[in-house]
């Protein structure tokens, strides 16, 4: 991780945050320096609670003393600033898509990824039909390509790429195998993880397996 600053570069975050690695990997993919400031969630830095007083929640990445704030919003700016290797496709339609798909990560799997990890019983079992859902829509949407937007990796591999370190969570928590479900999926994780710019931001699954745990343990749902 980069500790010099780039134009006063700072991205606020927090280790296994699907939202902040989407970052990270959008700053690698283009090569640029930043310095990385480590949040307590528990306990909100002064300057976490300046630079995003609206939702008071990482990632903020503050470029020349101005903050950005929201993964997707951070990941469109940081493709705007800093041209090479575009994340975005040129096509007005295309990028219209890669929104549409990016937004349906966050609507969808974060949000049925959370239940399925909360909830317990019959519950757990119609959210875990959800999400095997969830994810043979992306498939689909994958289809036989290498990304998403085809041969090059771009913003819906950015924005979904994360959640894959949580497969194992959803897996253990719904007992089901994403691989027989998704294997095309599953094949695609693979191959983003080969970059370095995936594989050294996001953390080993049984890790933020660890972490649910913890989480579990502090809401009383073990």
């Amino acid at each position: 991780m980069a500790t010099a600053a780039e134009d006063g570069m700072v991205l606020l975050d927090f280790w296994v945050s699907p939202f902040g690695q989407r970052c990270r990997i959008a700053l690698a993919e283009k090569g640029v320096d930043y310095a990385y400031k480590e949040e307590n969630l528990s306990d909100k830095s002064p300057l976490l609670l300046k630079m995003n007083p609206v939702h008071k929640k990482i990632p903020v990445l503050i470029h020349h003393g101005k903050p950005i704030c929201e993964s997707l919003i951070i990941i469109q700016y940081i493709d705007e600033i800093w041209s090479n290797n575009p994340l975005l496709p040129s096509d007005p339609y295309e990028r219209a898509k890669a929104h549409f798909w990016a937004d349906f990560v966050d609507k969808k799997v974060y949000e049925c990824g959370t239940r399925l990890w909360k909830l317990k019983g019959e519950a757990r079992e119609e959210d875990k039909k959800d999400m095997i859902k969830i994810l043979k829509l992306l498939e689909g949407e994958l289809g036989d390509k290498k990304y998403f937007g085809g041969e090059t990796f771009g913003f819906v591999d950015v924005a979904l790429v994360p959640f894959t370190a949580w497969f194992h969570t959803y897996e253990i928590c719904g007992n089901f195998s994403i691989e027989k479900e998704c294997p095309k999926l599953v094949a695609w994780a693979k191959r983003c993880m080969e970059r370095e710019s995936v594989s050294k931001s996001l953390h080993d699954s049984h890790k933020v397996h660890e972490f649910v745990g913890y989480l579990k343990r502090l809401f009383g749902l073990e």
